[in-house]
């Protein structure tokens, strides 16, 4: 690598990123400007440990384990969490650095092993409390749902993110930046998320003597549930202890359910984020008295007045087993054309990040709207909205002119003709 720039990591070190399994001697940098993307350089890595799930669940029960259109919602969500990240550089990392800048007590080696682990456990835990705030405070967790809200469970829940989650986080993560490198935070806030990526599935079940210890695809799947004894429980990022030492850990027992107690039912990845916020405006006003105004903002989501601070228990729905998850019918072409499409969409966001440097601020804010106004007609598509086909229409005319004026382009320059097609 270049002094000073980013270094390059081989395939072996970027796929033992994902499970945490990089060393302190391999995942240590003097500055933040040398740590890798590791999170940008695993989207291979995605890719093919989806594909590998699709065929083991296949192997296991003869079925796919997610859906069409649920698949294409996690990952318009997905899209549209990082598209901040073209125009901003990471609020995390930007109030990390301005506080070891200007308040660090003392500075901890970067090259010390012990930094690196210490910094894993400030991390992790850090995280849990995080996470646990955005199930008990309803503003937090407005952000939040948008994770839970898939009534599937795969590798695709994973890529599932809030727009506006980030922008909550970075306070707690602040502690840490008055005696550890920013270099070495940077480095154990890529590997929690990454982590976070293989649990998301149900074709492993359980890990021995691991599940005391990690965060496990079993642990997850009881988080992500709305079973009554899934509520609020097990928190942790990479860790399972930190649940263990505070009471909020629950191993996983009957089949767990997944998604929201009270689903949005929607594909359309504007209306995932927004609609709980609007629930919430709503409720605000409509509650009467200035305390319960603010309780509605920070207590828990089943609060209301006379209630406990998170809520009664009872008032969580009763699972029944007979659940069925939002799935609008839609024709088979239509899938196939929400798919091709899609891709296409995926290409184009690939390469906006790694041509943002070049481009003018007005081309990257008129690829960043095209994207999400075809993340949008996706979604209704998907829910077989009566206006969808309109907007679908506009969309692709839109991309006609504009991919004719030489604002798109592709990553791939043989497929110019097609995509004009």
């Amino acid at each position: 690598a270049e002094a000073g720039g980013p270094r390059d990591t081989a395939p072996g070190q970027q796929l033992r990123a994902l499970f945490y399994a990089l060393p302190p001697g391999e995942s240590s940098f003097r500055t933040v400007e040398e740590v890798p993307d590791y999170v940008e350089k695993s989207i291979p890595f995605f890719i093919t440990f989806i594909g590998l799930e699709f065929a083991v669940s296949w192997i296991q029960k003869r079925k796919l384990p997610g859906r069409i259109n649920d698949g294409i919602s996690s990952l318009s969500l997905g899209i549209l969490s990082r598209l901040p990240d073209v125009l901003f550089r990471s609020i995390e990392l930007i109030s990390y650095i301005y506080v070891w800048n200007n308040y660090r007590l003392f500075e901890l080696p970067w090259d010390s092993p012990w930094t690196w682990y210490l910094t894993l456990l400030g991390v992790d835990f850090a995280y849990y409390c995080f996470h646990r705030m955005s199930h008990e405070v309803n503003i937090l967790w407005a952000a939040h749902q948008v994770h839970h809200s898939s009534e599937d469970y795969n590798l695709f829940t994973a890529l599932r993110q809030s727009v506006v989650q980030k922008y909550t986080s970075w306070m707690f993560n602040l502690p840490m930046a008055l005696f550890i490198p920013p270099s070495v935070f940077a480095v154990h806030l890529q590997f929690n998320l990454l982590y976070q990526f293989w649990i998301h599935t149900e074709v492993i079940t359980k890990l021995g003597p691991l599940e005391w210890i990690l965060n496990t695809p079993s642990h997850h799947r009881v988080h992500h549930g709305r079973n009554p004894y899934c509520i609020d429980k097990n928190y942790g990022g990479t860790l399972i202890i930190w649940d263990r030492i505070f009471g909020t850990f629950e191993a996983e027992d009957a089949k767990v359910v997944y998604g929201l107690t009270h689903p949005v039912n929607s594909f359309d990845p504007i209306m995932l984020q927004l609609r709980p916020l609007a629930h919430i405006w709503n409720t605000f006003w409509a509650t009467p008295g200035f305390c319960n105004k603010l309780s509605v903002i920070f207590k828990g989501p089943g609060w209301g007045p006379g209630k406990p601070r998170l809520g009664l228990p009872e008032e969580i729905p009763v699972i029944t087993g007979k659940e069925v998850p939002f799935n609008p019918y839609v024709p088979p072409y239509l899938n196939c054309y929400a798919l091709v499409h899609f891709a296409v969409i995926v290409d184009l966001y690939t390469e906006l990040h790694a041509s943002m440097t070049m481009l003018s601020q007005g081309t990257v804010l008129l690829r960043i709207g095209f994207i999400i106004l075809s993340l949008v007609s996706f979604g209704l598509l998907m829910e077989n909205k009566s206006k969808a086909g309109i907007l679908e229409i506009i969309r692709c005319l839109v991309f006609i002119g504009v991919y004719k004026l030489g604002y798109f382009r592709s990553q791939f320059s043989f497929l110019g003709y097609a995509y004009e097609v």
